[in-house]
């Protein structure tokens, strides 16, 4: 598997239940294809550099996907198909796709685990501020600074 980053542009127009069901499409047809959807970022309406089907904004999504070859020719060729999309560019990044898969079970189970225990957490820094503001007694002057001291009087 290759981990690729898709950018398109939505009609800024389209109602937001034609937007929905154009994310849901998008969102639906990764994994039918074997895919693995890692991100699924919306933007919202941006002004574009430049006028596309006679519209100065648009509404930007980008994806962060795994998958193959062929997944990615789907998607564009969707992307041609459908109206409501006006602008798209895809880009494989070089990245290991099981580290990612691991590094989002390692998340989710982090917050899992935060959720659980939230009054641990409370504890936790309780100690952590008692053991911070306890002072130490400051240590008396060794020999050598002692010494120091003497050798820069007497120059």
């Amino acid at each position: 598997m290759r981990r690729y980053e898709s950018v398109f542009i939505a009609d800024p127009e389209a109602t937001e239940e034609q937007r929905d069901a154009l994310f849901t499409r998008v969102r639906e047809l990764i994994p039918q294809q074997g895919g693995y959807l890692v991100e699924f970022d919306e933007w919202g309406n941006q002004k574009m550099a430049y006028e596309v089907r006679r519209k100065r904004r648009g509404h930007y999504v980008r994806l962060d996907y795994c998958g193959m070859g062929p997944l990615v020719d789907e998607l564009e060729r969707f992307f041609r198909i459908d109206d409501r999309v006006m602008k798209y560019l895809t880009v494989l990044l070089d990245v290991d796709v099981a580290a990612i898969q691991q590094q989002q079970a390692d998340a989710e189970a982090a917050r899992e685990k935060a959720a659980a225990g939230a009054e641990g957490e409370a504890e936790a820094v309780e100690i952590e501020t008692e053991t911070e503001t306890e002072t130490e007694t400051p240590s008396e002057p060794t020999e050598s600074t002692t010494e120091t001291r003497a050798s820069e009087e007497e120059a």
